[in-house]
């Protein structure tokens, strides 16, 4: 078994540290739950429009996963963290002038950055979290960053409901009888300029004040990051030899591999990590339009990703306590999958139904419960594909963070598909969610074993 990297005090400050930056990714990352709902309103978009909070953020992975890797070949870990949350805080400070001139171009934009400055933490710190210890264990240390990641989620996605959609139904309702009133002043046989003027102008000014919401709390945001950074770069976090630390044990298998591309199980770890994050974010901020498509106020809808996210967290605890000292990690890949697939065939057939659970639609009820789920798929799917790379733990990492891009592509999937195959919203649900907890499955059973000898 592969010896730990880190012992004692030094162990503990690493943990710490990771699990601080942990918090910070889950904070920001899972207000795209809450801005979705917002800036459709905000913004005048249609649910592909809003989705595209989504695929900005999420594709930025893609983009910078490979040349994060480098980047943090000349930096070192410690520098790469401290730049990653630098970055972060210049992707939330666009997001400021965005607000003032209400432009969701310039949203999309904060967002990308923000998901490059995450994408350079994420690939410094997820095989660091492998690596400092047994790799047999990685499972249980990344459910404990995990807990902190959707804990953070839990707190900010109720923080910013609270903040920027208090009253959500009755601007959206006035925002909408504003725009009737408006469209029927414009088709009028005898307009009335004064009134069509002054109809436009409080519309503009009731969605100016509801963006100008977002304006403080990313300030907070924006020192919160400049100050983590400082403090990482001042942080006794140590350098460690990822290459080094999985080339034992399950690395043995390394020996002789000249390429990357000889590592079968790592690249159908990258397919299952891409329809991974595709679920997840499904089931963490598409489930404020499913929620709507069933027919919930947003008054309620707007809670609906903290939910997901608080059944993660009983998830990882499950996962810390369990792994690897009852079950491994792949058997709870599998019985995670399992259950993805049970819940989702669970929501489309009780779409429509009356049932509800603590108030909410039975089947956006089971949409919430993919939260748990999905909570021990990160944790056993990043290690189990890095398994035995050895010196190439680092590419490997990298093409597993470009996977993160499933985030974008499959909500806008789901977002057209309702108009391309003329299907309901829980079908379209369906479709998106079935194949992809089918393959992870796979990969739990077989797929991660593929070419390990």
């Amino acid at each position: 078994s592969t010896s730990a990297v880190l012992t004692g005090r030094q162990y503990l400050v690493s943990m710490s540290i990771i699990c601080g930056l942990f918090f910070v990714f889950g904070f920001v990352t899972w207000l795209n739950g809450v801005l979705i709902p917002f800036l459709q309103l905000a913004c005048d978009l249609s649910d592909a429009q809003a989705l595209l909070v989504t695929f900005a953020f999420y594709m930025a992975y893609f983009c910078l996963a490979l040349p994060a890797s480098a980047i943090l070949a000349k930096t070192g870990f410690k520098r790469g963290m401290a730049l990653g949350l630098a970055v972060m805080a210049v992707g939330a400070l666009l997001c400021i002038p965005a607000a003032g001139a209400r432009s969701f171009a310039l949203f999309l934009t904060g967002l990308f950055v923000q998901g490059t400055g995450l994408a350079l933490l994420q690939t410094a710190s997820n095989p660091y979290a492998s690596v400092i210890g047994p790799i047999e264990s990685a499972a249980q240390r990344i459910s404990i960053m995990g807990i902190c990641n959707k804990t953070a989620g839990v707190l900010g996605s109720l923080l910013f409901a609270t903040l920027l959609l208090g009253g959500a139904d009755e601007i959206k309702v006035k925002a909408v009888e504003l725009a009737g009133k408006i469209g029927a002043l414009k088709v009028a046989a005898v307009q009335d300029a004064v009134a069509l003027a002054s109809a436009e102008g409080e519309r503009q000014t009731l969605l100016d004040a509801l963006a100008q919401r977002v304006v403080n709390p990313y300030i907070v945001i924006i020192v919160v990051l400049l100050v983590l950074a400082f403090f990482v770069l001042r942080s006794p976090l140590p350098e460690i030899d990822t290459a080094k630390s999985n080339a034992s044990g399950a690395g043995a298998a390394a020996k002789g591999r000249d390429s990357v591309l000889r590592y079968p199980h790592l690249f159908l770890g990258v397919l299952c990590l891409f329809l991974y994050i595709g679920v997840e974010v499904m089931a963490g901020d598409a489930v404020s339009l499913y929620g709507k498509a069933s027919g919930m106020p947003l008054e309620q809808t707007k809670y609906l990703t903290s939910y997901t996210l608080g059944a993660m967290v009983i998830g990882y605890i499950a996962g810390i306590i369990a792994i690897p000292r009852w079950i491994k990690q792949q058997n709870a890949l599998g019985i995670c999958a399992a259950l993805g697939a049970l819940f989702t065939a669970g929501a489309f057939l009780t779409s429509g139904a009356t049932l509800t659970l603590f108030g909410i639609p039975l089947s956006v009820a089971f949409v919430c419960l993919l939260g748990l789920a999905n909570s021990l798929m990160w944790p056993a799917i990043f290690p189990l594909a890095i398994a035995g790379l050895g010196r190439f733990t680092n590419l490997g990492s990298a093409f597993l963070i470009m996977a993160i891009a499933g985030g974008a592509l499959i909500p806008q999937f789901y977002a057209h598909s309702q108009n391309w195959f003329h299907i309901s919203a829980q079908t379209a649900f369906l479709v998106c969610m079935l194949p992809g907890y089918a393959y992870i499955l796979y990969y739990a059973l077989l797929g991660h074993k593929v070419g390990r000898r």
